[in-house]
């Protein structure tokens, strides 16, 4: 499955303002300093899809475990497809002893397959007191804990740029019907509303996933993400015939459809934060204040701020995250080093490094708001965290790679037609039906 989310942001994001260079460290082998040595002489090797900056700043939280317990590690760069790269270093008997997975099928896969090893009871204690019931629920398989969630992604954040509000005269929004007027009336003003990044298939299932959770409900929700819902329901229907209003308002898409879906993800946050604004909003998680600062300057809480994701037709307003889970391999030369790391990295004093450091949510309500080191980054956390049980993990990364995660097929595809011609909701539902089901049952 391609990697999603912060691939892209290769620079210091906005939350290193207030480190310095301090936040952009080095990375590979680290020799441990300090703690008791209960791990000396022991080298873990963790394995993740993170490059570029994440990759620098999970390094930190690598060092600040050396430093506790003496162990050496050494982070290994997967590249997008975690599970064929994972799966070939298993293999040729090269394991690594944890690997960090972004997506919750992936986990399921691994467990399946016999290559996971439990976490431990000091792991689950920490998980128990610390994560709301559903972060256990997504890493765990016919009711055992293999996966930590570390790191999260809030993915129900609208973006937008505070000037070009000011001269239309509007305040965020609070129901989606606003955001459409509020869209009128900046598209009035001569600037396109919303600035869609069509191009990548995946930015789509997350417009349609945000709009499904408030109308339909969190359980109508669960059930299509597990396909124990057909697509061609009619709250399905009914969501994307929400969504198609958005998308064939010419007045509201800068550029129209035709642009937006020639509009890859950086390049749609480039239309709303770049040197020449197209459009006032783009729609889409966190990460993107780190692109809005590293590529085009932008002052987080100045001059790009955003709102959370409106309610949709009556519903709660939702929340829909993504994440990266630890998990320990059978097959790894040091695995009970790496499930200490687990037991590390489930407490807050871990996740406190990486929020120090910057671009990093965490899932634990454990961890001081005052650890983030700007206000808009505390207020997306905060969001995250207080939304509790109600919390949804990305419907797309919760499917079989073939429908939810494939470039030119599945959903990414027929969200992608769906935009170019939003005129047959129905139809597009049992497109997307019958692509789901060839898909779960393989």
């Amino acid at each position: 499955m391609m990697r999603r989310r912060t691939t892209l942001i290769m620079s210091c994001t906005v939350l290193t303002l207030a480190l310095g260079a301090t936040a952009c460290g080095g990375s590979g082998p680290v020799t441990a300093g300090g703690g008791d040595k209960a791990l000396s002489g022991q080298t873990v090797t963790v394995a993740g899809v993170w490059s570029g900056t994440e990759q620098k700043n999970f390094q930190k939280v690598l060092d600040a475990f050396s430093a506790k317990t003496g162990a050496k590690t050494q982070f290994v760069s997967t590249g997008d497809n975690v599970s064929t790269v994972i799966g070939s270093k298993i293999e040729g008997g090269h394991a690594p002893d944890v690997v960090m997975v972004p997506q919750v099928g992936v986990v399921q896969q691994f467990a399946e397959q016999g290559w996971l090893t439990p976490l431990s009871a000091t792991t689950e204690k920490s998980v128990d007191a610390g994560y709301a019931p559903v972060w256990k629920k997504y890493g765990s398989v016919d009711g055992t804990l293999y996966a930590l969630y570390f790191k999260a992604a809030h993915k129900s954040t609208v973006w937008y740029s505070p000037e070009a509000f000011s001269q239309a005269g509007v305040k965020p929004p609070t129901s989606y019907d606003d955001m459409l007027k509020v869209g009128h009336t900046i598209s009035d003003s001569g600037l396109a509303a919303f600035s869609v990044g069509g191009q990548d298939g995946w930015t789509l299932t997350d417009w349609f996933e945000n709009v499904y959770l408030s109308q339909a409900g969190p359980e109508k929700y669960d059930a299509l993400a597990a396909h124990k819902l057909k697509w061609t329901d009619p709250s399905v229907v009914r969501a994307l015939t929400t969504l198609g209003k958005l998308f064939k308002d010419k007045e509201l898409i800068a550029g129209g459809q035709k642009e937006a879906l020639n509009t890859d993800f950086p390049s749609s946050v480039e239309k709303v934060f770049g040197p020449k604004p197209d459009a006032a909003m783009v729609y889409e998680g966190d990460f993107v204040a780190g692109v809005a600062h590293d590529q085009f300057g932008r002052t987080i809480g100045k001059d790009a701020n955003f709102f959370p994701f409106p309610a949709v037709g009556g519903g709660k307003a939702p929340v829909v995250s993504g994440g990266d889970a630890a998990v320990v391999l059978k097959a790894g030369k040091n695995a009970k080093a790496g499930m200490k790391l687990l037991e590390y990295l489930a407490t807050p004093e871990a996740s406190a490094v990486w929020a120090k450091a910057g671009g990093y949510l965490s899932p634990n309500k454990n961890l001081p708001l005052d650890s983030y080191s700007d206000d808009v980054t505390r207020a997306t956390a905060e969001s995250l965290v207080e939304a509790g049980d109600s919390v949804r993990f990305d419907m797309s990364d919760q499917a079989p790679a073939a429908f939810g995660g494939t470039k030119g097929a599945g959903e990414w595809k027929l969200l992608q037609d769906f935009l170019r011609d939003p005129s047959d909701p129905k139809g597009i539902a049992a497109e997307l039906e019958t692509a789901a089901a060839k898909a779960y049952k393989g």
